[in-house]
Order: structure tokens, then sequence, then C-alpha cells
């Protein structure tokens, strides 16, 4: 008898060919409880997903896992949307997982949160440009608070630690529970109110989203935006972070470093005004030593040694320029009256006086002087100038 028998490989193929061909499969949405969950470091999440009867191995990959809004864990009760497929190598089928939103009341919160942190944002409430300095060095800080625990404790201590000096005003609010948020928006507007604090820190210790959930709602969030004074946030541990800490001024992982924040270190502030005391003392005496050599650099000068001196130079120096200038218009004038002898001698040289005295005469008709005969004719009235005077005569 011949046998065809198939391998393993091709055997889980098949089946996993059998599972992606079914539609049903390709897009299934199933509720459960995380256990075994395991954070890979490429990042991808592995866990499985059970009920009181069953459970189904599932993965969740990197490119999905980059827009969960909340971490998951142990013991969670979750809602995911994926495809069922078949893992050749192990031969087990298992959820690949696409989205997951986590069920229950903490779900509800967490969209909630998510929504008005989104609504908010896009109001402005969080933009840089909206937040108020904090004080160098407050006088007065005001806590809002619970008047008992842990929280109120460690603020006190730090405070007076920086600052024996600081003065503490706590106006005691529930941090927890219905109602809470109103009491903190009352205590904000009161401090505003009468002024009563330099800088107002809000705080309470860490806890549940349910716990801190006061800290994440719409009238307490107006309320600090709306406040006059800067107020710091210091809800919960360094990785909780509430819709009050996006909207106030300043945002401090724990009461503890709030307090470390807002109130100065008086000694580093002694250890400073110390250092720059001296530096200003060495720098003014580095100022005063040179001022001091230029004084001693001026003081023997010759402008102070001798005033006159350079007047008297000066004098010298106005004869000079006087007797060449004296010496230039002599000259000048010498030159001039020269040139203007000779043009007079070539004036005189062309006058017609000279040209009479050589025996020369000037003859004129009608005021006119006759220079042809052809400007003549018979009886004619002329005059004729020679040297020693005119005669009047006529052509013949």
């Amino acid at each position: 008898m011949i046998y065809n028998p198939i391998s393993v490989s091709e055997l889980n193929r098949y089946i996993k060919e059998k599972f992606e061909d079914d539609e049903y499969f390709s897009s299934v949405l199933v509720e459960g409880e995380i256990s075994n969950f395991k954070h890979h470091y490429t990042g991808h999440i592995y866990f499985t997903l059970k009920d009181e009867n069953s459970l189904i191995k599932s993965i969740m990959f990197k490119t999905y896992t980059s827009h969960l809004d909340f971490v998951p864990q142990d013991g969670m009760k979750i809602m995911v949307l994926g495809s069922v497929s078949v893992f050749e190598r192990d031969g087990t089928y298992q959820l690949y997982v696409k989205t997951m939103k986590q069920l229950g009341k903490i779900g509800d919160l967490r969209a909630t949160y998510e929504e008005l942190k989104n609504k908010l944002e896009k109001e402005g409430l969080f933009n840089k440009e909206h937040k108020k300095p904090i004080p160098i060095m407050p006088k007065i800080i005001g806590v809002l608070t619970s008047n008992t625990g842990a929280v109120i404790k460690d603020i006190i201590n730090v405070s007076t630690r920086r600052n024996p000096k600081v003065q503490i005003r706590l106006y005691p609010v529930p941090v927890q529970g219905e109602g809470a948020a109103q009491k903190i928006t009352e205590g904000i507007k009161f401090m505003n109110k009468k002024k009563l604090a330099d800088v107002l820190i809000i705080a309470r210790g860490g806890g549940s989203l349910e716990d801190l959930w006061p800290f994440n709602e719409e009238i307490l969030a107006r309320a600090i935006y709306e406040s006059d004074l800067p107020i710091v946030s210091a809800v919960g541990h360094e990785t909780d972070f509430t819709i009050s800490d996006f909207v106030a001024d300043l945002r401090a992982p724990t009461p503890s470093a709030a307090a470390e924040l807002v109130v100065a270190n008086i000694t580093e502030f002694k250890v400073n005004i110390n250092t720059y005391t001296k530096r200003l003392k060495q720098a003014l005496l580095k100022t005063i030593q040179l001022r001091q050599l230029r004084y001693q650099k001026c003081i023997k000068s010759r402008i102070y040694t001798d005033p006159l001196k350079k007047i008297n130079q000066n004098y010298m120096l106005i004869d000079i320029k006087t007797k060449e200038m004296e010496n230039f218009i002599n000259k000048k004038m010498q030159k001039d009256k020269l040139k203007a002898q000779s043009l007079i001698l070539k004036l005189d040289s062309m006058s017609p006086l000279k040209t009479l005295a050589r025996g020369y005469s000037i003859i004129s008709k009608n005021k006119k002087n006759i220079k042809s005969i052809k400007q003549l004719k018979k009886e004619d009235e002329i005059t004729i100038q020679m040297q020693d005077g005119k005669v009047d005569a006529k052509i013949i």
C-alpha cells in the first residue's frame, strides 16, 4: 500500500490559508482581560487575551502600538480589533491586534480626558505665550491641597528649609472625589480676589486616573487659565499628567519639586550676592587704579608742568605765518606792479598821440576818422589833428 503524507509545514500553511480565506477572521472585535503582558524591546507587545473559560495568544506590532493612548497592563479589561491567523512555525493560531480600547470606568475616563485635552488645546489654553512668569523671590506662597497628609508637610519642609522667611498660606481643599474640582476652583478665585499670595501651588500625591480626576475637569482648567496669580501644578507622581499640568504656568513632577521650583534657596542667594559683591569690589578697585595711573600720567605731562609753553609756541607759529603772509603779499604786489608797468608801456606805444609826435596827423570828417582818399571829395570840410592842436581845412 502506497502513502502520500504531507509535511508539517504544508499542513500549517494549509490551515493558515483557510484562516486567511475566511472573511470573519480578517476583522474580529473581541473583548477580554490582559494577562502575561510583555513589552518587547522592538516595540511589539505580546499578551494573552482571556475570559472566564478560554484564552487566545495575541500580538500587537509596533506600527499600531504607537497609536495607543494608555499603557496596557495585566488584569486590564480591553476591547481589540484585529485578525486571526496561524503562526506557521509553531502551528498555533493567534490574534493580530490593530487597535485597542480600555473598557470600564477607567477607559471611559481616559476617553473623556483625551476629548477635553484636545478641545482645550485647540482653544489655546495650553499656549506658551499665555504662561505667566513665576516670581524669583516670592514672599507668600498659596497652597491649595488637603490640610492633612504628607503633601502639605513636604511643601512646608522644603520651603522653610530653602527660605525660612517665606510664608505659606494653605487653602484647604479636597483633592479627590466628587465636588473636589469645584472646591479647588473656588479656592483659586478666592486667592486671586484677596491677593493672598504671590504664587499658587495646586498639589496632591499620586494615585490612579480616577483619584486624580478632579484635576482633569474643565471647570478647574478654565479657573487656572483665568487666574491673575501664576499657578504651579504639582499633581501626582512624575509620570502622571493631568489637564491642570498643561494649563498651569509651570508643571512640577511632585509637590516637593514644586516647592523647590517656587522657593528660592536663600543660602544660594547669599553665596551669589557675596560672590557678585567681591567681583564688584575687584572691578571698582581695578578701575580706580587705572584712573590713578592715568591721573599721574596727566599730572606729569607738559600741559600741567609748563602750561604757557604751548601757548608761546603757538604765538611763534602765528608770527611765522604772519611774516610768510606779508612776504607773499609783497611779492605778489611787486609782481603785479611790474606786470602793470609792462602793460602801460605797451598801451602807451599804441597810443595815437605817439603817432602824432612822430609828425603824423589824423584827418576826420564829421568826427569820423578818414582812412582812405576815397572817403573824401572836393569841397569837403575836414579837421586835421596834429601834435600840438587841431585845424580845419577844406578839400580844393
